[in-house]
């Protein structure tokens, strides 16, 4: 009896061992420690938005500057970017609207988008939900003038059905200016709206490699 005890302990460590192995090595979909840039910097990318205000809306583009769009390597045919980060930078200087030079004036107009300095448009993801098949809801901060806020994004992926990546990506969003301080009539017209909430809404679709 106590032979038998003794050869079937080994045997059931033994097969506790290949269990735990299998489970591990079928486990991991994410190399946490790698990562493949699907996107980089491209010329002439460009960025529409537009402003809410009042009954009317000023739409305007601008250009685009060190986009970025990175991915940890997956192993299964999960969401492929589930846990991407994107950065990106607007230049306000570059600011365009397509109605006439004069709306172009105010959309420059110092203090709106432009700070002293200059300063770039620029958003940081710090992290990713994925609310569907190529469907992510992207949170992270902007900053407008130096100042950085809180906001969220959604990003939808392009891809045939044959492929495991997608081959464009649409980004979205829109925030409420006044949480910068930007108020858009007082600035621009001198005087604010009785209904001083001022949305901007962003569009952008992107290319991958």
């Amino acid at each position: 009896m106590k032979k038998i005890k003794n050869s079937v302990l080994p045997l059931i460590i033994l097969a506790i061992i290949i269990v735990a192995s299998g489970y591990t090595n079928n486990t991991p979909d994410l190399q946490e420690n790698k990562s493949v840039q699907v996107l980089e910097s491209k010329q002439n990318q460009m960025i529409n938005m537009f402003v809410t205000h009042g009954h009317c809306s000023t739409p305007f583009a601008g250009v685009v500057h060190n986009l970025k769009v990175n991915a940890p390597i997956r192993e299964d045919l999960g969401n492929p970017l589930e846990n991407m980060d994107i950065s990106f930078e607007v230049d306000p200087t570059t600011f365009k609207v397509c109605r006439g030079d004069d709306v172009t004036a105010r959309i420059k107009t110092p203090g709106l988008f432009i700070g002293e300095h200059n300063e770039k448009i620029i958003f940081k993801s710090t992290n990713v939900y994925t609310m569907g098949l190529d469907w992510y809801q992207v949170n992270g901060t902007l900053s407008i003038k130096g100042i950085e806020k809180k906001v969220k994004l959604f990003v939808t992926g392009i891809r045939d059905s044959k492929d495991t990546m997608a081959s464009a990506l649409v980004i979205e969003g829109q925030m409420n200016l006044l949480d910068w301080g930007i108020d858009y009539d007082k600035i621009v017209h001198g005087r604010s709206d009785s209904v001083p909430t001022k949305w901007m809404h962003l569009n952008m679709k992107i290319e991958m490699l």
